[in-house]
């Protein structure tokens, strides 16, 4: 249990630092953060971004493949650093950080399950 905790803390220290250069760019973000807020793209249990919806500008597609291709280096570096896989330090994200900033209307999906509205 106190790994877990410990693994948590690291990951969220991790992900809360500056990783906007390494994960994506300022024009990747506000297009992200723009298709999140008309729900065309939302936060997936595994860590990653997904589109809610198939009918999406190629310029989200590109926003979104460059978001994932960022998170997927720092999970492959968080789960170097504590013994875990990328899958595991993603999904570990999710739970203890991008979770809890999903704002209200934010579409999300959990383990398992459809999209979801905040």
């Amino acid at each position: 249990m106190q790994t877990k905790f410990i693994f948590a803390l690291g990951l969220a220290v991790a992900l809360s630092a500056p990783v906007a250069a390494v994960a994506q760019s300022a024009q990747t973000k506000a297009t992200v953060d723009s298709a999140k807020a008309a729900g065309i793209v939302g936060e997936q249990a595994d860590g990653f971004l997904g589109l809610v919806t198939a009918a999406a500008d190629p310029a989200i597609k590109a926003a979104v493949a460059e978001t994932n291709a960022g998170r997927a280096q720092i999970y492959s570096e968080a789960a170097a650093k504590n013994g875990v896989t990328p899958a595991a330090a993603g999904a570990a994200a999710f739970e203890s950080v991008v979770k809890a900033k999903l704002r209200p209307g934010d579409y999300y999906r959990p383990a398992g399950g459809g999209w979801t509205r905040k």
